[in-house]
């Protein structure tokens, strides 16, 4: 498995940016230089996963959001995911892998 640093920067720069917080604020709490919190947002350095962990907190945001792209906890969970499964179907196989979803939503446990 490939780990893609470049896209993990971008969704801590945003989540960064959603908290309202710039790069010297958040670089100063994680006492870390700007210059390197600017290489992990932009994916050229390689973050470790306690560092991970640490802006994780800091910036209230799960690692499954940063690293998957997705919170576990919310609604939306694999929808995304989901319907870029069905946009590469062709329209029969869309109308199959709907029925099959009638199918299982009517099965009683």
């Amino acid at each position: 498995m490939r780990i893609d640093y470049e896209i993990i920067g971008e969704r801590l720069k945003k989540a960064r940016q959603e908290r309202g917080f710039s790069q010297v604020y958040l670089s100063e709490i994680l006492d870390v230089s700007e210059v390197y919190l600017s290489r992990i947002e932009k994916g050229r350095a390689k973050i470790s996963l306690t560092r991970l962990v640490q802006i994780c907190e800091i910036l209230d945001v799960s690692i499954s959001e940063i690293i998957e792209g997705v919170s576990v906890t919310s609604k939306e969970y694999i929808y995304k995911d989901f319907i870029d499964i069905l946009e590469q179907c062709t329209p029969e196989k869309r109308k199959l892998i709907y029925h099959m979803a009638v199918l299982v939503c009517n099965v009683k446990n």
